[in-house]
């Protein structure tokens, strides 16, 4: 567990599943994500997770109340990607800037090299969480969009953090 001063992080169980599944039933939630689409068959990745995902870490208020997700998974060059979604109740409080900047610490102290995270280049609320937490952008994409839904047009941003130097 992750103590922070408003959120508890803890690795997901099964039996948050059913709050990432009401998160993910909210259209604007899923804005960026599917272009709102919700009740899509859930493939158990980053995109959905069901609560049995080593990576993934709920997140509550020490009320125990739900408050979305953070997730950082390994890649084999020793970075990590993190992931992250707050239900729209905790928007705006800086409760993803909290939660992100202690999950990506933790994975430095896990040896991580670099974290990275991406998001469409529209959705401005998530690139100043990457900013505030001390990532940079580190580049643009333009990815083939099997189902393009407004804002895939402008691209996806990237954005990355290296592990300090002690």
């Amino acid at each position: 567990m992750i103590h922070l001063p408003r959120l508890t992080l803890s690795q997901s169980r099964p039996s948050d599943a059913p709050d990432f599944r009401a998160l993910e039933a909210d259209p604007e939630v899923m804005r960026f994500l599917t272009g709102g689409q919700t009740g899509q068959p859930s493939d158990g990745t980053w995109a959905q997770p069901q609560g049995t995902e080593p990576e993934v870490w709920t997140a509550r208020l020490h009320d125990g109340s739900f408050v979305g997700w953070f997730g950082l998974w390994p890649e084999e060059d020793g970075s990590a990607e993190m992931g992250y979604r707050l239900a729209r109740a905790h928007w705006g409080q800086g409760l993803a800037a909290e939660g992100a900047r202690a999950l990506m610490d933790w994975g430095f102290s896990q040896g991580h090299r670099a974290i990275t995270a991406s998001t469409l280049t529209v959705n401005l609320a998530s690139r100043r969480v990457m900013e505030k937490i001390g990532m940079t952008h580190l580049r643009t994409t333009f990815p083939a969009w099997p189902t393009p839904f407004p804002g895939t047009e402008a691209g996806e941003v990237w954005y990355q953090a290296l592990r300090p130097e002690n």
